[in-house]
């Protein structure tokens, strides 16, 4: 496994540089132009800006930059 590839691990961080979330990582990815980004699917609900709600075990895709915490 690669240092960038986080796949099954636990992660805190930001969504969309403004809401925090905590999961599991589905999978890892470089995108076009070298960044890496996670499939989370989320520990908790998360309401968003305009009030809409993802549930528990949604997935939401969160940038390596916003990233704060991992744990095997």
């Amino acid at each position: 496994m690669s240092n960038w590839d986080l796949t099954g691990m636990k992660v805190w961080g930001m969504y969309l540089n403004t809401f925090p979330v905590s999961g599991t990582v589905k999978s890892s990815r470089v995108k076009y132009g070298g960044t890496v980004q996670h499939t989370v699917t989320l520990d908790e609900p998360l309401t968003v800006f305009d009030g809409r709600v993802y549930d528990r075990g949604t997935n939401v895709l969160v940038d390596h930059s916003e990233v704060v915490r991992v744990k095997d």
